[in-house]
């Protein structure tokens, strides 16, 4: 029998107080009343059960695909814990300790998928409580790479707090005391590409970063991995610490060191979403002890009860033998003193009226507008000490245009010459050839962002559509001046039509399929995770585009109806067509020893002595429209912008309950 097949609770517990004391005379924490000695805070998780369905075969296989099961990640959890307890979840991968937490923190979806209540200080929490009452350390440091660790976390309290700059900055000193990092105040935070900041010290800014808002109740998933031994030791000290300075703090973690053994005040022990274990370490050695598992002396008590919580699935007769062993150790604990306490303590809390105050976070935060000017601030100052970005960002462009040069050389006025084709070429690069220079710099630039975006508005600081925001105001002066400069190279150096008016126009004309691929790949970041995906997305659309809207493989005359339609809904259409009638209108062409040709020439390759001639067969009427295409081809912006406010509207509401 398959673990993930059989229904159960685990019910956990450890040293708790009486009945009567978990919703006394409370008082909230706040702000403005420092003198004031800080009241108890209770945190009662009841009967949390949380299942997902899955299909049951891969999509290939529809008979199975079609089908379904339901999948039990947590079943019947509940425990209970109080202010100066640091309370670790342990268990092996898979056992629900991540989703346990999320649960906690209320970032699941809601019934029926989870079903349970939490109570903090004898109050159940409503949907809209979760993330004003407890702070979220994610198991990945979420970091802006360049910014220091001061910047770092001024920003964040600039985005959660009101008040002066002078009280937000004593506040953000005050939380660097408290985790030791004033002597790397100013040390950037680094990434992949260059050192910064050591892991250990990355992670104590995480725990920083939520600490500005003065949560009462602090979770944090596996805040030791990918740590050596020593600094995890440290992050669980300074979490010690920081629970016996009167805060609940709850985290995952997988096998600790046994010298930490005395730093936890309660342990819990989870297994195929059961809690099998829950109380004080010294019940737990206790406990196990009188279900017949001594621990050996000089063995890590938290390895060993871990791996006889495990379930074994290398063969069938393993699993059903662990499985076993399990649900006979849950049987145990249910029978137990321990859960006998927690029943009392929950029973008391569900029982007790609503008097007291939920210890809420420090959630006055400042107006939307001023977010975004924050926001905006953090990516000009992250992205500007990237110097090798900058340079790629401002030089892409011309990069290109110096094999388009390189290739033409010089644009001559014989059609026979391809003094046509020359220029119908160099319209058709810079518009098929913009978008993916946009697209590239989304895609080395946002998915960073947009994981910050993620964290910081499940966090409740912000909606993610903000960062979005942020993210294009701050692109605007980069992809002007990237566009200017390959035009005035590539215009002026080919030898295009020789007015300061109509290179205006190609100037402008081009700025928009630079945003439009970038602002398309933002809009598809929105919604789908893998940057690869969006690639390949970005490139088909804009190759699409060109097919339907531009004219060059086909006009618009001679295409089915369907697709004359599409072209209207195309950027290319009007790009094209505003580039061609700003180049081509007015422009006379010479054949043979260099003479004007008659409007009479005969020969093939001159059938025609000037521009609005080829504008009237390829594209007849683009004159008129000119105007009306400029108009229509910079109404993309805001309507993509518009789209991708959109789009990440639906990703807010599909993270939310």
């Amino acid at each position: 029998m398959s673990c993930l097949e059989v229904t159960g609770g685990g019910i956990s517990s450890g040293n708790v107080s009486p009945p009567n004391s978990v919703c006394g005379d409370l008082q909230t924490r706040t702000p403005d009343s420092p003198g004031k000695a800080e009241a108890n805070c209770t945190v009662c998780v009841n009967h949390l059960s949380y299942t997902v369905s899955e299909r049951v075969g891969p999509w290939w296989d529809l008979q199975l695909y079609l089908k379904k099961w339901t999948r039990h990640i947590l079943k019947d959890v509940s425990f209970y814990v109080e202010s100066g307890q640091l309370m670790g979840i342990l268990g092996n991968s898979g056992s629900g300790k991540t989703t346990l937490l999320d649960a906690i923190a209320g970032r699941l979806c809601g019934p029926p998928n989870l079903i349970g209540d939490v109570y903090v200080n004898g109050c159940k929490l409503k949907k809209e409580d979760f993330h004003n009452c407890f702070s979220y350390v994610l198991q990945s440091d979420n970091l802006l790479s360049y910014l220091t660790v001061e910047e770092t976390l001024m920003y964040t309290a600039l985005l959660t707090l009101c008040g002066n700059t002078n009280a937000i900055k004593k506040k953000v000193k005050s939380v660097m005391l408290e985790l030791s990092l004033g002597h790397i105040a100013n040390h950037v935070i680094g990434g992949r590409v260059f050192r910064g900041i050591s892991g250990g010290e990355r992670r104590r800014v995480s725990i920083a970063a939520q600490l500005l808002q003065d949560p009462k109740v602090i979770l944090l998933d596996e805040p030791t991995t990918g740590l050596d031994s020593m600094t995890s030791n440290q992050i669980i000290g300074l979490l010690s610490e920081l629970a016996h300075k009167n805060r609940i703090v709850i985290l995952s973690i997988h096998q600790p060191r046994s010298e930490l053994f005395k730093l936890f005040d309660r342990i819990a022990i989870m297994s195929c979403g059961e809690l099998v274990f829950c109380g004080g370490t010294e019940d737990m050695v206790e406990f196990f002890s009188s279900c017949g598992y001594q621990c050996p002396e000089y063995c890590n008590p938290f390895d060993l009860y871990v791996d006889l919580t495990s379930v074994d699935t290398r063969s069938r007769e393993r699993e059903i033998e662990t499985y076993s062993r399990v649900q006979e150790i849950l049987s145990s604990y249910r029978n137990s003193r321990i859960f006998n306490n927690v029943l009392v303590n929950i029973n008391a809390a569900e029982k007790t009226k609503q008097s007291t105050s939920i210890p809420f976070k420090n959630t006055a935060s400042p107006s939307t507008l001023f977010k975004l000017w924050i926001l905006i601030r953090r990516i000009v100052r992250n992205l500007s000490r990237n110097k090798t970005g900058i340079l790629m960002r401002l030089s892409q462009n011309l990069l290109y245009g110096l094999f388009v040069v390189f290739f033409l050389m010089k644009l001559n006025s014989d059609p026979s010459k391809g003094a046509v084709q020359d220029r119908v070429g160099i319209i058709y690069q810079s518009v098929g050839a913009s978008p993916y220079t946009g697209m590239l710099n989304a895609v080395a630039l946002y998915p960073s962002l947009r994981s910050i975006g993620d964290q910081e508005s499940s966090d409740g600081i912000y909606q993610k559509w903000l960062m979005l925001m942020a993210y294009i105001i701050h692109i605007l002066p980069f992809s002007i001046i990237s566009v200017a400069i390959y035009s005035i190279f590539v215009y002026w150096t080919l030898g295009m039509y020789p007015l300061w008016e109509r290179f205006g126009c190609f100037f402008a004309a081009l700025i928009v399929p630079h945003l439009v691929g970038e602002l398309l790949t933002l809009i598809l970041l929105g919604v789908v995770q893998n940057p690869n995906i969006v690639n390949s997305a970005v490139a088909l659309i804009n190759v699409a585009g060109i097919l339907v809207g531009s004219g060059f493989l086909r006009s618009a005359e001679e295409m089915p109806k369907l697709f004359r339609w599409l072209s209207y809904l195309t950027f290319q259409k009007y790009g094209v067509e505003v580039l061609m009638v700003n180049e081509f209108y007015g422009l006379n062409f010479t054949c043979g020893n260099g003479a004007q040709s008659s409007p009479n020439t005969t020969s093939a390759s001159c059938w025609f002595t000037q521009g609005i001639q080829y504008l009237d067969v390829i594209y007849p009427g683009a004159p008129h429209r000119f105007v009306f295409d400029f108009l229509m081809l910079y109404a993309f912006l805001p309507a993509l912008v518009i789209l991708g406010i959109i789009s990440f509207k639906i990703r807010d509401s599909v993270t939310q309950w």
